[in-house]
């Protein structure tokens, strides 16, 4: 059982923690809710009206797609090549150098069906928006990271109320809502009974949305370490002369990937491979893993399959929070009752904010003192 000295530390924590990040959190969650359905969005907007010029008909081989693509782009090397996995597309980025910056990089769609030119898909509009906001509020790393804190925040919200108010479910029927009593404590045991009936699935989202902040440090991470190893046994050798056949690759690669879907290759002296090897990229083929990626190593100039490198946990866990986050991995059901979650989520922190708001003018006693009267608020949430 918690002393009152307990019971007023973890109530300071969670009422400062929850003032610190309820407006970051209250935008997360009115940018996240139609985030979750943002396919549903585009496609009802008609962001992409493209056909293939041949429907059904034969598929040209990537070596071909590539030399459309080079052709093009006269001067230019392949950086990465992707692929649609709704549309016989695939999608050539090059540059000038291999190494060149994202300002210099060009990027073109071919449809496979007839080798020519896909016009980009429709700009997002206000769902580009809604996304850069809910992402990094435009400030790119430092606001992704920022917001990460706010996260950090919300998980030590979520904690210290659970913990406070575990002792009045002694007191009072689990759920009750006092409606006979003043508007304040309506209020406060309804915030009270949302926050702990969807304190699991706060849990989740707040802390793969903390995650997710970390996708660039992740990455980076992951370059040092794995390709960095990858470099040193081949450190002092000549360029590669001539590229093997990026079709040969991919076959090979998908050889030993079985149940895997192919996502981009990256091509040698990029960011994403050596100077010596193309690097093929598979992701898991339901919605629950298709964040999840193995890449296949290539030797770039004999097209020799050199080994299969799997991802390290850090970033096998950042791919696993991307469709947890969203709720994007169940279909239109689950997408619906993270959606309703969310809704439960705003209601949390703007009742938790009329609370505190309401405790104020009224100078009410302090927490302690009126400790059993009033169940501690419980944890205002994050998307």
């Amino acid at each position: 059982m918690l002393s009152p000295k307990a019971v007023r530390a973890w109530s300071a924590v969670h009422k400062w923690t929850s003032l610190i990040c309820t407006a970051f959190l209250m935008m997360l969650c009115l940018t996240g809710l139609p985030l979750i359905f943002h396919h549903e969005i585009d496609d009802a907007l008609g962001h992409d009206r493209w056909a293939p010029a041949n429907p059904g008909g034969p598929l040209m081989d990537y070596d071909a797609i590539l030399e459309l693509a080079l052709k093009n782009r006269p001067g230019e090397v392949p950086l990465f090549m992707s692929f649609d996995e709704d549309r016989p597309v695939v999608n050539v980025t090059t540059g000038p150098t291999p190494d060149a910056p994202g300002p210099q990089m060009h990027f073109a769609s071919y449809d496979r069906t007839s080798g020519e030119v896909v016009p980009p898909v429709a700009d997002g509009g206000v769902m580009d928006f809604i996304l850069q906001l809910h992402t990094d509020m435009f400030l790119g790393l430092p606001g992704m990271l920022f917001l990460g804190a706010m996260g950090v925040l919300f998980a030590a919200s979520i904690v210290s109320g659970v913990v406070v108010y575990a002792p009045f479910m002694r007191k009072l029927d689990f759920g009750v809502v006092r409606t006979g009593r003043s508007a304040r404590l309506k209020w406060l045991d309804t915030h009270n009974l949302m926050g702990v009936v969807a304190v699991a699935w706060l849990l989740v989202v707040g802390l793969t949305g903390v995650v997710n902040t970390l996708s660039t440090p992740i990455v980076d991470l992951w370059k040092a370490e794995q390709l960095e190893a990858l470099v040193k046994p081949y450190e002092g050798r000549p360029p590669v002369a001539r590229l093997a056949s990026v079709q040969a690759a991919v076959d090979k690669a998908r050889a030993v990937l079985p149940g895997m879907d192919l996502q981009f290759v990256a091509f040698p002296g990029g960011s994403y491979s050596t100077e010596r090897h193309m690097l093929v990229f598979f992701h898991g083929d339901t919605p629950l893993t298709e964040h999840l990626i193995t890449p296949a190593l290539i030797d770039a100039e004999t097209g020799e399959l050199v080994g299969v490198r799997p991802m390290p946990w850090y970033v096998k866990a950042l791919g696993l929070s991307q469709p947890l986050h969203f709720g994007d991995y169940g279909g239109l059901p689950l997408k619906l009752l993270w959606a309703a979650l969310d809704l439960v989520t705003i209601v949390v922190l703007g009742s938790g904010l009329y609370l505190w708001l309401a405790r104020r003018r009224t100078a009410a006693a302090p927490f302690a003192d009126a400790i059993d009267q009033e169940p501690a608020a419980a944890p205002a949430p994050a998307e």
